[in-house]
């Protein structure tokens, strides 16, 4: 009995379990019937009728189709022509030649005045001479006497300078606050320099389009046209040294190969490791893109301080010369000091970069940075070095200690280098640049006078104004020798004489209405590096501040033009070859969320003696085409002057800036002028005119038409703005809502750059809609800094012989209010609709608590939601399991894009390592080695005159201050990055699902809203697919590289154009100017218990 009782219970609980498998079963059937709520068809006709409401508010306020009619009607009088890109590229890059050209003999004229007045001068060892020191100017005391250098120094501002405060009628003069402004050498450099006012003010009336006119010379003083006055830093120490400017040093040298050794034995513990690190530091600033690199550091074995740079040589561009010096930071002292492996290492390195045609192919160079050198090197220079020598050798003695100074020097004066002491901090600089003296020799003896182009850069050192610190620009600079016979053999440089050219207005040589909306030109130097591109954003944000990348200026055409993955532009660019290549790209506009593929023509070709290369691309289809009307001048004019239409500001219609009495037009007044004949001999692009004119009269009904809707007709409330844009710059606008009352009140104003006609783009809402079908308005949301509005653009036409070209775009800015309005209206059904034939919820509205629904443009963003925050977010960040489902389904299809200029959070973290414990007899060694080094020095160095000088002290602690401040971890470093694009594939029309999400499924259709490109999406509320499904975001992530991938990227030399002229050798160089210190007596006794000290240190290191 017992047996059957528990086998009735089981069957009891099959049964039990079979009915509640079957009600659960049931349960789930009749939850996912009741899921089915969402009637497609009902979404489509929402679609559909708000298709044509906002439709007609666009249309009608924007006036788009009475625009399209008045370009129909003038379609017999125009003329489309295709643009010949071969001969673009050729008349841009003649007018870039010419320009360029010019500033080149501004700086011929400079040089040759210089050398003149020092060939006729002798030095004056009592010369007395007062000029005007830039940082004591216009500084009277309280009885209003001027001091010392400092008179009155009229300023006024000068629009062609920036505004800033100037004198065009004299230059001035800055002196480092380490130099002594009344010693004899400067002041008879400076007095010969006073020839120069008469060219510099020649030259600017020559070409009125030059800007800042200089001499930087060799004695450290820096002579500036238009005098100006020099703004000290927060010390009120003047820290430029002209003399550490790229383009003194490019102009004072030709191309070289450095290796830097330096000693890391124990003897450099201290204060000797940080002026060796300060050292190197400074000679890896003297080096530019056109110079290579290694750093070895050493004890008794070699150890170079980036592995991956083991046996070669590196660019020394700005990337490698910062990763050089984060390295150095890293060095610690330890062992005991061995050269010879060392010297052999570098001369192998360079040797097989001579034989292998690596490297500059030109100058070689080692820099020996030690506190002693024991060992005999003699059978080290002869195998590697003599009797050719053609590896000349640098040593910096580091520290007080002058034991080992006669090896040190030896080893420069037999290597045709030079030999010099560094003792503190503040001898660094002055040191270091001897050895830039000692290379420019060969070309100083030869008189070859080098023009040299710097990179693009920006000088914020300069100038202490907002205006000259984001200007990116390049230089051109000539040296300046002496001419006399008696000193000929040592090669004298008096210095470098130069001009800065902005390259934005390089650039305005190539105008941007030719290029069309997504063309535009470029120019790279030699090495392949970007000096002018759209693409190129040398700045990032850190904080609300705006910074400089730290290697803005050695960003590769290959990493902005990327989709040439075979580099087939970058090389035939960089080694000067005229041609042109198609490429089809990835483009992204709008911050980079919006990606477009284009097919690019490109053009390009060299300029002529520069080392630039230029090129320019075309879209193909509307880019390559354009057409041309007439009108005549009378009829042009009179719309020209309308009050609602302005012109391109950064365009050149008109050449303003070569007549000084231009400068105070704008480009719009300076046209007109030119147009009524009040201002002929201004020169004006006669073509751009001509179109401008003709746009102004076909566009002009549309303000007679914009003003009647504001008369008559009440503007719907939320019409802010209706605006249109043509090919020749021209603008119309007309404000709907008063400026009290309008919502996106910095639409269309000066400092709405992405909206505007530019000299590097088109306004976005043009470019988006001409690669939009012409017609049909293209809606996108805007975010400005929480201040969240809508636009609605479209483009227009004109055909002629079976070509239609762009004309233009037309459209509408509006608030989310009316839209919301409009949809929400829209969006729902009455209470008595008839339901009989709906599959689902009915009646079904948008504003229930159940349903989610959206608008989305086709690159996914959110045009209106329910919630205000949503609205400008990407769809996939607020619902990433539909997003999914709609990439699944090919709705929206997902594009890489990459960003080779990234910024990215800096993790890693520098420290130093724990200083090792000295043993107790170190310690007492050390001690006595302090105290007798230290006395020693004291009794060479005190030097009683050096007190007569106020500036004596002040010298060593603005040395200090400026040149060896604490290196602060920056929190972003320049990284790569990939990233996602999105967009939408017309084709797919509509879409409906469910999506499965644990205990619930979400239902949601999607519909294309017809002659738009927004998609509406309806989605079930009430289950959440969070735990499912992430969000989709677009943030960047940073491209990892592996190890050995990374070090062959590091490594890697690409193709690149040595510079033609390299000047290494004469065989009248004087060699045995080498450097090394006054002579000196010495105490024998003295001298004997430092050596015995110096031996004892050696021996326990």
């Amino acid at each position: 009995m017992k047996f059957v009782w528990r086998s009735s219970m089981d069957v009891r609980t099959r049964r039990v379990g079979r009915f509640l498998g079957l009600l659960g079963f049931l349960s789930l059937w009749l939850a996912a019937q009741a899921q089915m709520k969402i009637p497609p068809e009902t979404v489509q006709q929402w679609a559909n009728v708000f298709s044509v409401q906002i439709r007609e508010v666009t249309v009608k306020y924007s006036g788009s189709m009475l625009l399209q009619k008045k370009l129909k009607d003038v379609e017999s009088i125009i003329k489309i022509k295709e643009i010949e890109g071969r001969d673009l590229v050729k008349d841009y890059s003649d007018e870039i030649e010419r320009m360029l050209g010019s500033k080149m003999k501004s700086v011929k004229r400079l040089a040759e005045s210089a050398e003149d007045a020092d060939l006729y001068h002798e030095f004056n060892a009592t010369l007395e001479f007062d000029y005007y020191n830039s940082m004591l100017i216009n500084q009277p005391d309280e009885d209003g006497n001027f001091g010392d250098l400092g008179g009155e120094f009229p300023l006024e501002e000068n629009e062609h300078f920036n505004n800033l405060p100037v004198n065009t009628q004299q230059s001035d003069i800055q002196v480092p606050t380490n130099v002594y402004n009344k010693d004899p050498v400067i002041l008879n450099a400076i007095y010969n320099s006073e020839a120069l006012n008469d060219v510099f003010i020649g030259n600017f009336q020559k070409d009125p389009t030059l800007t800042w006119q200089y001499f930087g010379s060799s004695s450290g003083f820096f002579r500036i046209y238009p005098g100006i006055k020099w703004t000290p830093d927060a010390n009120g120490v003047a820290a430029f040294d002209c003399r550490n400017r790229n383009w003194y040093i490019q102009a004072a040298t030709s191309p070289k190969d450095i290796i830097i050794m330096v000693d890391m034995s124990g003897s450099m513990k201290g204060l000797k490791m940080t002026i060796a690190k300060h050292t190197i530091n400074t000679i890896l600033d003297t080096l530019g893109e056109n110079d290579f690199v290694n750093v070895i550091a050493y004890t008794d074995y070699v150890r170079y301080i980036e592995p991956c740079f083991k046996g070669t040589l590196v660019q020394a561009d700005l990337d490698n010369r910062e990763h050089f010096k984060l390295l150095v930071e890293e060095i610690h002292v330890k062992g005991e000091a061995k050269i010879n492996k060392a010297m052999k290492e570098a001369f192998k390195i360079l040797n097989d970069a001579r034989v292998n045609g690596q490297g500059s192919m030109c100058n070689q160079a080692i820099m020996l940075i030690t506190d002693g050198a024991m060992e005999d090197f003699e059978a080290v220079f002869e195998e590697y070095n003599w009797p050719e020598r053609r590896v000349r050798v640098f040593t910096y003695l580091i520290g007080r200690e002058m034991t080992f100074a006669q090896n040190t020097k030896w080893i420069a004066c037999n290597n045709k280098g030079y030999y010099t002491h560094i003792s503190t901090l503040a001898d660094v600089q002055e040191n270091v640049m001897e050895y830039l003296h000692v290379l420019s020799r060969p070309m100083v003896i030869n008189h070859d006078h080098d023009i040299i182009w710097t990179e693009a850069y920006m000088d914020t050192v300069l100038f202490a104004t907002k205006a000259q610190s984001l200007l990116l620009m390049t230089s051109v600079a000539m040296p300046v020798f002496s001419k006399k016979k008696e000193t000929l053999s040592h090669g004298i440089l008096l210095g470098v004489v130069g001009t800065d050219v902005p390259l934005q207005e390089v650039m305005k040589l190539a105008p941007r209405y030719m290029l069309g909306p997504h063309g535009y030109a470029f120019l790279i130097t030699n090495n392949g590096y970007i000096l002018a591109h759209p693409d190129l954003r040398p700045l990032y944000k850190d904080g609300k501040k705006l910074k400089p990348k730290p290697n803005y200026n050695s960003v590769d055409l290959s990493e902005v033009e990327w989709e040439d993955t075979d580099e087939l532009l970058r090389t035939a660019m960089v080694r000067g070859e005229t041609g042109s290549l198609t490429l089809s790209i990835r483009a992204s506009i709008d911050k980079g969320k919006r990606p477009l593929y284009l097919v690019n023509d490109y053009f390009y070709t060299n300029i002529d003696e520069t080392p630039f290369s230029f090129g320019m691309a075309l879209s193909q289809g509307h880019g390559s085409l354009m057409f041309m009307g007439n009108v005549s001048v009378e009829e042009g004019l009179h719309d020209l002057t309308s009050p609602d239409l302005s012109i391109a500001t950064e365009w050149t219609y008109c050449e303003t800036d070569i007549d000084p009495d231009h400068r105070k037009y704008s480009q719009l007044q300076a046209a007109i002028r030119y147009l009524l004949g009040k201002e002929p001999d201004l020169e004006c692009d006669e073509v751009l005119l001509s179109q401008l004119l003709f746009d102004a009269v076909v566009t002009a009904p549309l303000e007679a038409y914009w003003n009647a809707l504001m008369l008559n007709d009440r503007v719907e409330p939320g019409i802010e703005t209706a605006f249109l844009g043509t090919r020749s710059g021209l603008l119309r606008l007309a404000r709907y809502t008063g400026i009290e009352n309008r919502v996106a009140k910095r639409f269309l104003t000066m400092g709405d750059k992405d909206n505007l006609f530019t000299v590097d783009h088109f306004p976005l809402w043009y470019r988006l809609a001409v690669e939009n079908t012409p017609g049909s308005f293209y809606y996108y949301p805007i975010n400005d800094k929480g201040v969240k509005y809508v636009i609605a653009t479209t483009s227009v036409t004109v055909s002629s012989e079976g070509k239609t070209a762009m004309a233009g775009a037309i459209g509408v800015q509006m608030t989310l209010d009316l839209l919301e309005k409009r949809f929400w209206a829209i969006a729902k059904q009455d209470p008595d609709t008839d339901c009989s034939n709906i599959e689902g919820v009915c009646p079904l509205s948008c504003e229930s608590a159940d349903l989610n629904c959206y608008l989305v443009d086709n690159n996914g963003f959110i045009v209106l939601s329910k919630e205000r925050d949503e609205v400008g977010r990407f769809f996939g960040e607020v619902d990433g399991s539909v997003m999914a489902s709609l990439l699944k389904m090919g709705m929206y299809k997902k594009i890489s894009l990459y960003d080779y200029q990234a910024m990215c959070k800096n993790i890693h973290h520098h420290h130093s390592s724990a200083r090792p414990l000295l043993s107790p007899f170190y310690g007492i060694v050390a001690l006595m080695r302090w105290f007798f080094s230290h006395a020693l020095m004291f009794l060479l160095d005190f030097n009683f005159c050096g007190l007569w000088h106020s500036d004596y002290f002040v010298e060593a602690k603005a040395g200090y201050h400026t040149t060896h401040k604490q290196k602060k971890v920056e929190a972003y470093i320049p990284c790569e990055t990939g990233y996602p694009g999105f967009m939408n594939e017309p084709s797919v029309k509509e879409a409906n699902s469910l999506i499965k999400c644990g205990r619930c499924q979400k239902m949601f259709v999607v519909q294309q809203v017809p002659d738009s490109n927004l998609v509406l999406v309806v989605t079930q509320a009430d289950c959440d697919c969070s735990r499912q499904y992430g969000p989709i975001l677009l943030q960047p992530k940073e491209i990892k590289y592996i190890a050995t991938l990374k070090c062959n990227r590091m490594k890697s030399q690409k193709v690149r154009r040595r510079p033609e002229s390299c000047h290494a050798y004469h065989p009248k160089e004087n060699a045995k100017d080498c450097g090394g210190a006054n002579a000196i007596s010495l105490s024998l006794s003295l001298f004997s218990a430092s050596l015995l000290v110096s031996l004892a240190r050696h021996h326990w290191t």
